[in-house]
């Protein structure tokens, strides 16, 4: 098959924070040095931000170092956070923690709420100005070698095959991209990411990162109990002691809130739903009454990187580098990774830009993961590489605590010497399923509570249903027989959009409900699920998310 085949100095695969800042910072760079260098950014959305999304209390530090004026240029990040507080949940009432009992790192005041999905469309218009070329719309379908094993690009993916695999009338095939550095800034459990760790090896030593899906909805409540600027994080109820994870409620905008609920990956019941028990944390009084009159607007999901430090993977190959999430450097603590994926962008453009004036071709990036090691990424994320283990081995209230406890310590000044290490993987530990439900499925009324589908409405899913289905299946059939037996489907529970519906004694997969949130991959008991990026533009058309 010929190939269009396009070549640039650098190629970044995802237009997320941590890809649009890099892509500014080179452009950046260039100017300053008067060197010509040429980026473009591939985004497998149909457009900049659809496929964004996020709590979102953001942490401004990176955004004032890539572009301090970002205030008077207008970035749509406008809801400074006034009010802070932590609530912990029983089924009728909500316990606040004092504020002056919550250890500083997790002071949100002073930081910024607002649409991440928004405020990357115009990251993407700041890119486009310094003369990035961005291309949404075309996924990454496979990485490019040369015969010395160095990362040169990627093909995209071929458009117009259908779902027999055979190429249409509008078949059109994939380009492919060269450049002389890709950094892959793609997000949690990307397929390129997945090739490239394997073909490196770069979790030898490492093993499985952490996830936990994030569930989201944003709705536009009365304005008489609006208050814009007000931030709470929930524990406890409802998830309990089933998983580890909590609740977020998020006041900005005009009228709006954003309000979700984060499941640890790791809990042993395989009949549990993450989307039900966030649809049971809006009929919590405290919610519900706020909540009441108002009108959802958005739905969506996608998986978060939780395991830090202990769970980095090595952040270079010949050929390129990892960014963002796709690394995994969220602060699990503080729920933040906003700033520390566009801080890693800056420090990867830095030492791309350095290995291009020295006329280096393909090397390693040697100088990011020190930057990286150096920088105050390195610092949040050594500070608190103990909270993810704390919380898996003692659950969300005593792990909170210990938690807490060791902040405060840092504070005062006393570091702990230990770095605890992670249970193994998550995933191995979802026990056999039993007769039976944890507790009665909700019903959901339409009003406060939606079903999975009605929900989806809200997502504005778009696959061309004639196309091959990009969810994988590992096992064989009489493994998958077996897993079916003991774990009772449990994808048809986790996966938020109902992608896998049980029929018989067989799973059938409507890959068109797809929300690209990863679950099926990463939390299936025996990794018998793969994702693979669809054909470029499809998936949810998030709008400010």
């Amino acid at each position: 098959m010929t190939r269009d085949l396009i070549e640039y100095d650098v190629l970044i695969i995802g237009a997320g924070p941590a890809g649009l800042a890099a892509a500014i910072r080179l452009r950046q760079l260039a100017a300053e040095s008067g060197r010509e260098i040429s980026v473009c950014v591939l985004e497998k959305g149909a457009q900049i931000g659809t496929h964004i999304l996020s709590g979102a209390v953001i942490d401004p530090v990176a955004l004032d170092e890539l572009l301090p004026d970002w205030r008077e240029r207008g970035a749509p990040l406008q809801t400074e956070v006034t009010h802070d507080e932590m609530l912990w949940l029983t089924e009728s009432r909500a316990i606040a923690a004092p504020h002056w009992s919550l250890p500083p790192q997790l002071d949100n005041r002073g930081l910024y709420t607002g649409s991440l999905g928004e405020l990357c469309r115009w990251l993407g218009e700041q890119a486009e100005a310094l003369g990035v070329e961005l291309y949404p719309g075309f996924s990454a379908a496979a990485p490019c070698f040369d015969a010395q094993g160095a990362l040169t690009g990627v093909i995209t993916g071929d458009m117009g095959i259908n779902a027999a695999g055979e190429q249409s009338a509008r078949f059109t095939p994939g380009i492919e991209i060269r450049a002389r550095y890709t950094l892959v800034a793609e997000g949690a459990g990307g397929s390129l990411t997945r090739e490239l760790e394997a073909h490196y090896r770069l979790r030898e030593g490492v093993g499985e990162s952490h996830y936990g899906l994030g569930i989201k909805e944003v709705w536009r409540i009365p304005r008489a109990r609006h208050r814009a600027g007000t931030v709470n994080h929930f524990l406890g109820w409802p998830l309990g002691r089933a998983a580890g994870g909590g609740g977020f409620l998020y006041h900005y905008g005009e009228d709006l809130v954003a309000l979700g609920l984060i499941t640890h990956f790791g809990y042993r019941d395989p009949q549990l739903s993450p989307f039900e028990e966030f649809q049971r944390f809006k009929t919590h009084p405290r919610i519900a009454a706020l909540l009441e009159g108002g009108e959802c607007l958005g739905y969506g999901a996608r998986s978060i990187n939780e395991g830090g430090l202990q769970s980095l993977p090595r952040l270079v190959f010949p050929g390129g580098a990892l960014l963002g999430c796709a690394a995994g450097f969220l602060n699990m603590l503080r729920l933040k990774g906003t700033h520390t994926a566009m801080k890693s962008g800056l420090l990867a453009a830095e030492a791309v830009a350095a290995a291009l004036g020295a006329g280096r071709r393909q090397d390693l990036l040697d100088d990011y993961p020190m930057a990286v090691a150096a920088s105050w990424i390195g610092r949040e994320l050594r500070d608190t590489r103990n909270v993810k283990p704390l919380l898996s081995r003692f659950g969300s209230f005593l792990g909170a605590a210990l938690s807490g406890a060791e902040m405060w310590l840092l504070a005062a000044g006393l570091r702990m010497p230990w770095t605890l290490a992670h249970p193994a993987p998550a995933r191995s530990r979802m026990a056999p399923a039993k007769p039976g439900s944890r507790r009665p499925a909700l019903k959901p009324d339409g009003r406060l509570t939606f079903d999975r589908n009605s929900a989806l409405m809200q997502a504005n899913i778009s696959h061309d249903h004639d196309q091959p289905i990009h969810l994988v299946r590992r096992n064989q059939p009489a493994e998958e027989a077996r897993r079916l037996r003991r774990f009772g489907a449990p994808e048809t529970r986790y996966c938020p959009a109902g992608v896998y519906e049980l029929d018989g004694d067989t799973v059938r997969i409507n890959s068109q409900n797809c929300l690209h949130c990863k679950a099926c991959e990463l939390n299936d008991p025996e990794h018998s699920l793969l994702w693979q990026a669809p054909e470029g533009g499809s998936g949810p058309q998030y709008v400010g998310m």
